[in-house]
């Protein structure tokens, strides 16, 4: 029997499109993927990213090749330094045929923290955002780097006017960076973690729960001393071309948040 005629298949997505509109992003969102992300010193933390993928597209043509992405995906994801993130973005462009961009990884980051007294050892998850973009054809490429790190605040006023303790809260430190390669996910956690009135562990005993308390009241902060703090050490580091710091203290004596956040662009200030 005979092998049924093979028709050629017709690409509708290559067909011109007369209604003059560009799209400025088109792509796959939301993609999980495994992936392992390389710091600088070499370490390598296993994790899961959600992934967006887009590009633009001009006004004469009807459709993007969706697949494409998924193949870079395949190719380059699995191996997340700050070299291979850039490479991924410049294949993804190229392999689209694309002059403009846009690829984002949101991953939950893993550091082995070492508890200040007893020395146990646990896990500290962070929340952390890699961003390439390029806007238009005749500019750089931009690359983000954003991580969300809980501490501890204690309030100053509080312990100010108390004649026995202070009221603290958990906070959230979001800093997001317009960054060179060379500036690493630890450097800005660990830039966060040393502003706040103490950073947090995954694991305490009896005598680091002491540490950590007593830690915290010697070094109250408020909510805008902890952006502020953050600001200038960004500010400071030529590496950073712009930089939005943001602190949201989940109030203990209160049924709302205190919220600060500072924006700066180094670029604008030279």
């Amino acid at each position: 029997m005979n092998a049924p005629e093979r028709l050629p298949l017709t690409d509708v997505q290559a067909l011109a499109d007369l209604r003059s509109l560009p799209i400025q992003r088109v792509g796959i969102k939301g993609v999980r993927h495994p992936v392992k992300v390389q710091s600088i010193d070499g370490t390598v933390n296993m994790t899961v990213a959600s992934v967006d993928m887009y590009v633009g597209l001009p006004a004469d043509q009807k459709g993007t090749h969706m697949s494409r992405f998924i193949e870079i995906l395949e190719q380059h994801g699995q191996d997340i330094s700050s070299s291979g993130f850039a490479n991924m973005f410049e294949r993804m462009l190229a392999r689209l045929d694309a002059p403009t961009g846009y690829l984002e990884m949101r991953f939950p980051y893993f550091v082995t923290k070492i508890a200040p007294v007893s020395g146990v050892a646990s896990l500290m998850d962070y929340d952390v955002t890699l961003r390439r973009e390029r806007r238009r054809a005749d500019l750089p490429v931009e690359y983000w780097l954003q991580v969300l790190v809980p501490v501890t605040s204690l309030c100053p006023c509080s312990k100010e006017i108390s004649a026995y303790g202070a009221h603290n809260q958990r906070s959230h430190v979001t800093i997001k960076t317009l960054a060179s390669g060379a500036v690493a996910i630890g450097e800005l956690i660990s830039i966060a973690e040393r502003a706040a009135s103490c950073e947090l562990y995954g694991l305490l005993k009896r005598p680091d729960e002491k540490y950590v308390t007593e830690r915290a009241y010697e070094n109250p902060k408020f909510v805008e001393d902890l952006v502020r703090d953050i600001a200038l050490e960004l500010k400071a580091d030529a590496r950073i071309g712009a930089f939005t710091v943001e602190s949201e203290n989940f109030e203990s004596i209160h049924n709302h948040s205190a919220y600060a956040r500072i924006e700066f662009d180094n670029r604008q200030a030279a």
